[in-house]
Order: structure tokens, then C-alpha cells, then sequence
């Protein structure tokens, strides 16, 4: 029976690697972007004996589902998971938190595995050990670089709106990881809303520590007509207006509102760099992002520290741009957007949830650039990419065909305009990146 064991040493007690792997959102932070699994179900809380989950995975092609079921439990040691059904012939996965070195640990992953269907799962083997050996390693990555962040970090109240898109939803898991008490802000769970109707459960929000406001409608989803335009821009304005003159009126305010807004702030800038002190930009991204910030200084007037988070594009496999690129890029079809000369202003997912949480103790106010300290030209991001992938990236999109696929406006705005953001205020306030360049970052996401 085949056995696959992976170990690595971490500068955190037992105790600590026991308590990370048991808060909420920790299993979601170890799942590789690449080789997704989605939670169905789950009964039970934490590592104890009896929780169950039940999880959607894929087999080449096929989606199937995956019960797995905690079998031992023995803080800070370690636990046990046992496939119940699934698509393993067998499945018992150790995991072990061992002391190490100088009161740290050692991280160990223990499996005992056997491949379905016989001769024929036994023939595919070498292929399903490639595949642990690449998911095991994201996960010990994932672990180290997480407590490295958590270290020292003081948990907080803290409210997300947007919770359930592709920010909010992996920032949940990563500050439940610290032991943050994470509560969305939606219409249907968590702190009520409804900004579309100007509705709020005003008192649920006094005793917030933190606050991070990243509902919006989608800029990329649709094209841009009238009517769309107008959602995109209601839909920040209006949710921005309602929450920060409720927090502003709360008995308890919060210490810290960080609200998204984005690059699009500064328009097209050709070949300078822009960082926080430069003006804004034209055209309607332009536009949006300046009424978007504006509201905020509700908050600011009311004593609450305000930091207008300017994000980048999100690299994440989960959603965003990327994954609408890798189904071209995988057959060999991609290539530089217009002339690839313009710079494109990017952040890895990892780096962003990073930097607010970061943002929750940093004495910053004001503007702050959420992007990667390394802005690429948008050939060399499409190079890069071809390469993460093990394909050629060379087959251009020209201006006129992007004109006619997305619409001028949108196609200018979103793809064609050059963007060299730099991120002045997280460097000067000591923010450490783990993927500062584009290659590494984009190897990392797609398992490269």
C-alpha cells in the first residue's frame, strides 16, 4: 500500500500548530487553489472525533464527492481523518504536530492510500503521488506563512461586508486563523443589511474593533451600458454612504474602517509611476473610484481611522481575471493584451488579505495602493503566465479586437490602460510580501 510522508519544521510550538489547524477557516486555507475541494457539509466542531465533512472534489473530469470523518484526536499531538467514502480505495491521513528544535515543531503529513479499481488505479499511482507531493507542499507553505503572519497579532470583533466573494471569503478564513471573531455583513446572516433599500441593524454594529468594506457590483461581469454603469457606481456609493454614517453614530465605534476602493483611481498613466500622492485619473473607473472613497470621510470626521485600500488585480485561481485567462492560455492561445506595453498592476490573494489584516494595526490613514511592489508590463504578465502553465504566450489580442469583445470604454479602462501603481505607503510601513514577483506568484497559485 502506497504511503506518502511529509515533514517541516516550523519556528511555532506544538500547541500553537494544534490551535491554527483548529480554528474556523483553516481547512479552506489549506486547500490548494489549483486542485480546489469545496465543503458540502460539515458536522461537529473543530479536529474533535466524530466531525465529518463531506467534500466535492475532482477526478480528472468528474466531480465526486469525498466523506471524511475525524477518528482520533489528541491536542497538541495531532489527529486522524479517515476516508468514508470517496474516491480512494483507502484513505488514513495523520496528521502530527511534533516537537522540534529551539520550542518549535515539526509539521508532519502521514498518509496511507490505495488507489481505486485495481490494476487500473495501481497503473495511475505515479500520477496521484505527483498530485499529493504538489498539494502537500502548498499546504505546508500555506501553514508556515500564515503563523508567520498571525504571530504577535491581537484577535478582534471584526465585520466584513462582501464576505461570501473572492476577498471576503478567503480574508474570513485567514482571520479566523488568528483567532479574529469574524462576522459577515449581508442580508441574510451575520450584521443585517440592505443597501439597496438603505436598511441596517444600526445597534449590531456598535462594538465592532475593525470593519472591512469590500461590497460592490463587479466592474468586469457585464458590459458596460448605462444601466450597468449606474449599478456599479450605486452600488459603492450607496453601501459606502449607509455604513459609514452608521458606524460614525455607533456608541462603540470601531478603530479602524478599511474600505476597498481601487487602481482605477488613477486612470491611465502611462510610464509613471503612480503611488499615493498622485492625482486622480480620468474616465469612468476614474470617476467611480473618487465617489466610492468620498463617503468615507463620514467615518474619518467621527474619530475612526479610514484607510481607502486602492487594490490591484486579485491573482487567485478561486476567481477574478485569472481564471477566465487559464482556459486559453492552457491551449496555447495566449498572448499580450493590445500592445502589451502597458503596465498592469496586480496582488496576489494571499498578499492582499495580508496586507489588511496588517492594515488593522499599521498607523495608516488615508489612501493606501493594495498591489504587489513589482507592477508588470502586461506582455510580461501574459509571458509569465505561459510559463507558470508550460505553454507559449504569444498569440496577441489586438486593440480592435478587444474593442469589439468587451466595448471600447470597457476594453480601455480594464485591459488597454496603463497602470505603474506602487504601493509607497505598505513598503515605508514595513508590509513584507510573500509573492512580490509575478512569475513565482502565478507558479505558486497554479501549482507550478
Amino acid at each position: 500500500m502506497p504511503r506518502f510522508t511529509t515533514r517541516t519544521p516550523l519556528p511555532v510550538s506544538p500547541e500553537t500548530l494544534f490551535a491554527w489547524h483548529a480554528q474556523p477557516g483553516a481547512f479552506q486555507r489549506l486547500m490548494p487553489p489549483f486542485d480546489p475541494v469545496e465543503i458540502v457539509s460539515r458536522s461537529g466542531q473543530g479536529l474533535e472525533v466524530g466531525t465529518r465533512l463531506e467534500l466535492r472534489t475532482h477526478v480528472g473530469p468528474a466531480k465526486v464527492t469525498w466523506t471524511a470523518v475525524h477518528t482520533e484526536c489528541t491536542p497538541p499531538s495531532g489527529f486522524v481523518d479517515m476516508q468514508e467514502r470517496g474516491p480512494f480505495a483507502k484513505w488514513e491521513h495523520h496528521h502530527r504536530f511534533l516537537p522540534g528544535a529551539d520550542g518549535g515543531s515539526v509539521l508532519e503529513d502521514d498518509i496511507l492510500w490505495e488507489a481505486p479499481f485495481g490494476a487500473l488505479g495501481r497503473a495511475a499511482e505515479g500520477m496521484l503521488a505527483r498530485r499529493l507531493d504538489k498539494a502537500f507542499a502548498f499546504r505546508h507553505r500555506r501553514t508556515a506563512q500564515d503563523l508567520r503572519r498571525h504571530a504577535g497579532v491581537t484577535p478582534r470583533r471584526v465585520a466584513i461586508t462582501g464576505a461570501t466573494g473572492l476577498v471576503g471569503s478567503e480574508l474570513t478564513a485567514f482571520l479566523g486563523g488568528a483567532g479574529h471573531d469574524v462576522v459577515p455583513v449581508s442580508r441574510r446572516m451575520g450584521l443585517r443589511w440592505d443597501p439597496d433599500r438603505g436598511e441596517i441593524d444600526a445597534d449590531a454594529f456598535s462594538g465592532l474593533d475593525a470593519v472591512v468594506h469590500l461590497a460592490g457590483e463587479p466592474v468586469a461581469a457585464a458590459a458596460w451600458s448605462p444601466e450597468y454603469k449606474e449599478r456599479i457606481l450605486r452600488s459603492r456609493v450607496d453601501s459606502t454612504t449607509l455604513l459609514c454614517r452608521t458606524l460614525a453614530a455607533a456608541p462603540r465605534k470601531p478603530k479602524v474602517l478599511i474600505s476597498a476602493s481601487a487602481v482605477g483611481f488613477y486612470g491611465d498613466g502611462g510610464e509613471l509611476a503612480l503611488d499615493e500622492s498622485s492625482p486622480g485619473g480620468s474616465g469612468f473607473l476614474a470617476d467611480v473610484c473618487r465617489a466610492w472613497e468620498a463617503p468615507t470621510a463620514i467615518a474619518a470626521d467621527a474619530g475612526i481611522r479610514v484607510v481607502n485600500l486602492r487594490v490591484g488585480v486579485v491573482l487567485s485561481a478561486l476567481g477574478g481575471a485569472l481564471p477566465e485567462m487559464l482556459p486559453l492560455f492552457r491551449m496555447g492561445g495566449g498572448g499580450p493584451l493590445g500592445s502589451g506595453a502597458q503596465y498592469q498592476p496586480w496582488i496576489h490573494l494571499e498578499d492582499l488579505v495580508g496586507a489588511i489584516q496588517f492594515l488593522m494595526d499599521a498607523e495608516l490613514a488615508g489612501p493606501v495602493n493594495g498591489t504587489a511592489p513589482n507592477p508588470v508590463r502586461q506582455g510580461d504578465f501574459a509571458a509569465a503566465l505561459g510559463a507558470a502553465l508550460g505553454r507559449p504566450a504569444f498569440v496577441p489580442a489586438p486593440r480592435f479586437a478587444l474593442h469589439l469583445m468587451l466595448g471600447r470604454e470597457r476594453a480601455d479602462e480594464l485591459v488597454l490602460a496603463s497602470q505603474r501603481v506602487v504601493p509607497t505607503r505598505l513598503q515605508a510601513a514595513g508590509f513584507e510580501w510573500f509573492h512580490p514577483e509575478v512569475g513565482p506568484a502565478l507558479a505558486f497559485e497554479l501549482g507550478g
